[in-house]
């Protein structure tokens, strides 16, 4: 059965509806202070990806068409500490890494407070709540593989290490441990949209659900290249890797010691990333897939329109820019991850290019549902929606970006990134003149001011919380 908008949202459709929206939001009526969810308060659908860039987007028509197309994609998206742990951990908590305190992927899950967390606020709220796949690294590994953790009603989850495979896994459901094995009907994805489509055709009705779905896709398959569903084995055979001006950077002489003192990419090297990267294209496929018979679920059970729809990446990947392989850095491939977000009310076919991260996603959340966090754990981005409804919304914004395995703080702006490593070395880019990260300007005279400006605010935002965060955006 087809729930009724909830109000808020519905007068947002209209011009008037958004201007009030953004009025209360500016003055402060943010998730923390909004009502509890009415009836027709809308189901809420997250997919998460495994270290997808946002380049990668392109393989995956069916996901941009039914999501993007239909919804609003961020241009400008970052995981604000580019590891899968740390990016989840923000994604369930609304915290930036220094003040959730999973800062690794060891101890991974086992530092997480899972008391006061997106699915918790929901399930108070009255939300049917369910979790399939990946969720954040070593659960069950540190920890009891039994356990399910607060706030999920059903819990489908994979049990480390065998996440990293997608065939021989084992999936934690509801407290008893399945394992799966080797046969076609057991590649991962497969089963994990089996589980969302089941989850999905049992809870439409009057009360709203919460789904959130993470694939290992397009990660590594236990330190092996991605491995496609059997369908896709042969796409992507000749596909290059993509080589823009950061690629195998010859002169690094304005980059910090530990890619000067790498040496440059040989044949081998490069031949293994093309291998990847093909790995990778044809592992997203399968993920396009699921996207589609999630969708239509949705729609056959009378629920689309009345679901708000979130696809991302917990962080990006580099593939040979810089010399460097992977994630954790602070350069453009590893922080910057997809974000298309469709539901009621989100404008179709919009693209915004304010500075969002996934530090935003559970203010989104608790926006679009009407339930709230406790005063006692504030988080520390904004909702998503204003700035869906308007391209002006806080076009001033400055986001941390931090990481504690690759040491740095960072402050990222509409036109730059200032970069203070834990060695004293820094970085500055002008994004706009040089968004490949070719030349730092830090050691430049003429741009002193810039960087003791952008030094400032980036102490400001070291170790802030809750409005603090967002304190001088625009």
């Amino acid at each position: 059965m087809l729930r009724r908008i909830r109000p808020g949202w519905a007068a947002a459709t209209t011009l008037g509806g958004a201007c009030a929206a953004l009025a209360l939001w500016w003055l402060g009526g943010t998730s923390e202070t909004a009502p509890a969810a009415e009836p027709g308060a809308p189901n809420v659908l997250v997919v998460m990806t495994d270290d997808q860039d946002s380049a990668s987007m392109r393989v995956m028509r069916q996901t941009r068409q039914l999501i993007g197309a239909r919804g609003t994609t961020f241009a400008n998206s970052f995981a604000t500490t580019p590891l899968c742990c740390p990016s989840r951990a923000t994604f369930f908590t609304g915290q930036y890494a220094h003040n959730h305190g999973v800062r690794a992927n060891k101890p991974g899950y086992a530092a997480l407070d899972t008391s006061e967390t997106v699915p918790v606020w929901l399930d108070r709220d009255g939300y049917r709540t369910a979790h399939v796949g990946k969720f954040l690294n070593r659960y069950g590994r540190d920890t009891d593989p039994r356990e399910v953790p607060p706030g999920w009603d059903e819990w489908y989850a994979s049990v480390d290490p065998s996440t990293y495979s997608m065939y021989g896994y084992t999936l934690n459901e509801n407290g008893q441990l399945v394992n799966y094995g080797s046969a076609p009907r057991d590649y991962q994805t497969d089963v994990y949209a089996d589980k969302a489509v089941d989850f999905v055709e049992r809870s439409a009705g009057d009360q709203p659900f919460f789904l959130s779905v993470g694939t290992l896709a397009p990660h590594k398959d236990s330190g092996n290249p991605p491995r496609p569903a059997p369908r896709h084995a042969g796409a992507f055979a000749n596909a290059p890797l993509p080589r823009p001006p950061s690629f195998n950077e010859k002169h690094v002489r304005d980059k910090p010691a530990f890619i000067r003192n790498r040496p440059r990419l040989g044949s081998a090297r490069v031949d293994a990333l093309t291998k990847l990267h093909r790995g990778r294209l044809r592992s997203l496929l399968a993920v396009d897939d699921l996207v589609k018979r999630v969708i239509d679920a949705l729609r056959a059970t009378g629920e689309l329109a009345n679901t708000l729809v979130i696809f991302t990446s917990d962080n990006g990947f580099l593939l040979g820019q810089h010399r460097l392989t992977g994630k954790n850095w602070v350069y453009e491939s590893s922080v910057r991850v997809p974000l298309l977000i469709r539901g009621p009310g989100v404008p179709p076919g919009a693209t915004r290019r304010q500075l969002v991260g996934n530090v935003d996603l559970a203010a989104t959340i608790l926006d679009a549902t009407g339930a709230t966090a406790p005063a006692s754990h504030p988080l520390d981005g904004v909702s998503l929606l204003p700035l869906a409804f308007n391209p002006n919304a806080r076009r001033g914004r400055q986001l941390l970006l931090e990481s504690y395995v690759v040491p740095y703080t960072a402050l990222r702006t509409s036109r730059y990134l200032f970069v203070r490593h834990r060695s004293g070395e820094r970085e500055l880019y002008d994004m706009r003149a040089d968004p490949d990260q070719q030349r730092s300007l830090h050691a430049q005279r003429s741009y002193n001011r810039v960087e003791s400006d952008l030094a400032a605010r980036l102490r400001q935002l070291e170790d802030c919380a809750g409005r603090g965060c967002a304190a001088g955006s625009r």
